[in-house]
């Protein structure tokens, strides 16, 4: 890896052998040192790391933790999104709880394993690269990584990097998906972020207009052209213009608007039905379907070279059942919004519904959760949902097939987070230490499982 493209370390011991060692087992890191806290301060003044690793015990209170703890707050102060990792060779273990209550990442009781520290490093510098990420997505958009779109999938966070990056160009992208997994959303949110944004965006459903309209209804009509044509119509094609043109459904695109489009997008100019003078029009194609475009392509039920013109960027959007994190976030979210449309107090998903909902598989994906939550909050007794106001059918294997591990291991885990909190009284440092783990891992797994402490 290039030398300036390497994470930054930060190492901040007083012993120099520790130093050498360290800075010997992180070669994949550009390895920042510092022996004392000014010397550090001094460091963070020209460099942000993104992992910070700090000793407790430095001068000139080796053998105490004053002026290791002083010194994690002045390189959060300095970095605040660097991941501060605590190492120390005492055992008493508030030191480690005030640490991390201070915001330190995670704590490492000493004597030193290269590959335990090397581990531990390495998870902290994906959770930074993946905040870093996540803050990009989510300029302007209170939290969410594009307008509209709730996650905390990875799959789906990469999608969301996707649209951003495809966003910035002016290729032409199909959106792949399953019917109710936001295609028209994300298609949205690739307009919004591009330089276009300021033009229009205009949606066509090409599975809902009669065959026998559509040439008119994408390229419009000059007066006369056919019966009922009693003035000149502008196209979703030209109405476009200057902005982003949404196809959804083009699998249902039949064969002669196909050859038409392919045309268009090919010389960038229309023809009115019923004209003979050619429109110059400057648009960016998006589309979507929920069709194998492929194999209809082998079917010959779908151009190849018009495929070759809309998926010159492709985004295939995960379904909800491969995602059951996503599925009890955005039911928790709909929940509470749904109540506040009706002026109630806020909605929560019993542990029963939550089972419920990580067991469905979704094959009406977001859209079908959306209907799902809304009937449950607009039915409920009270503020809680239970299972049986989800009208799923049921949780038991019969009703929907056996739990994915995925599905398994999130139901597991949710479970735990509860039950650590219950013992817990709701303190987060007593919650991670029952569930041994970081207090930042804690609010990490919190946010995930849509848990309220």
């Amino acid at each position: 890896m290039a030398e300036h493209k390497r994470p930054k370390l930060l190492l901040v011991e007083d012993d120099q052998g520790l130093q050498r060692q360290l800075a010997w087992a992180f070669d994949d890191f550009e390895v920042l040192k510092a022996e004392d806290r000014p010397t550090a301060e001094a460091v963070l003044d020209q460099e942000k790391p993104s992992v910070v690793l700090l000793d407790l015990g430095l001068p000139p209170d080796a053998d105490g933790p004053s002026e290791g703890l002083a010194t994690l707050q002045a390189v959060l102060r300095a970095s605040p999104d660097s991941k501060v990792i605590m190492m120390s060779g005492q055992t008493e273990r508030e030191f480690a709880l005030k640490a991390v209550a201070l915001g330190a990442y995670d704590f490492y009781q000493k004597p030193l394993s290269v590959d335990e520290i090397r581990l531990i490093v390495g998870r902290a510098q994906r959770l930074y690269e993946l905040e870093q990420e996540n803050r990009r997505l989510a300029r302007h958009q209170g939290g969410t990584p594009l307008p509209g779109v709730l996650t905390s999938n990875p799959a789906m966070l990469e999608v969301c990097s996707d649209i951003a990056a495809l966003a910035a160009t002016n290729v032409s992208v199909l959106v792949v998906g399953e019917s109710g997994t936001g295609k028209e959303l994300l298609a949205r949110a690739l307009h919004e972020f591009s330089p276009r944004a300021k033009g229009p965006f205009v949606a066509v459903n090409c599975a809902a207009i009669p065959e026998t309209l559509l040439e008119s209804e994408f390229f419009g009509h000059e007066k006369g052209a056919f019966t009922g044509a009693f003035k000149t119509t502008t196209g979703k094609v030209e109405c476009a213009n200057k902005g982003t043109l949404f196809l959804d459904e083009i699998g249902d695109m039949p064969p002669p608007l196909q050859a038409k489009l392919l045309r268009f997008l090919q010389e960038r100019t229309i023809e009115r039905v019923g004209g003979h003078r050619q429109i110059p029009v400057d648009i960016r194609v998006v589309s979507a379907t929920n069709q194998d475009l492929q194999a209809m392509i082998q079917e010959g039920s779908f151009r190849q070279d018009l495929y070759y013109r809309v998926s010159e960027g492709v985004v295939e959007i995960p379904p909800l059942r491969d995602r059951p994190e996503d599925a009890a976030l955005i039911a928790n979210k709909l929940a509470r919004d749904y109540a506040q449309e009706l002026g109630r107090r806020p909605y929560s998903l019993s542990r029963s519904a939550l089972a419920a909902i990580l067991a469905h598989s979704w094959p009406g994906n977001v859209r079908e959760l959306q209907n799902c939550i809304k009937r449950a909050v607009a039915s409920a007794a009270g503020p809680v949902i239970p299972a049986n106001d989800l009208r799923l059918g049921g949780t038991s294997e019969t009703a929907e097939g056996p739990l994915t591990l995925k599905q398994a291991r999130f139901l597991a885990e949710s479970k735990a987070l509860r039950q650590a909190l219950a013992i817990a009284n709701g303190n987060i440092s007593e919650a991670a230490r029952v569930l041994d783990t970081s207090r930042p891992t804690l609010y990490q797994l919190l946010k995930q499982h849509a848990i309220e402490p």
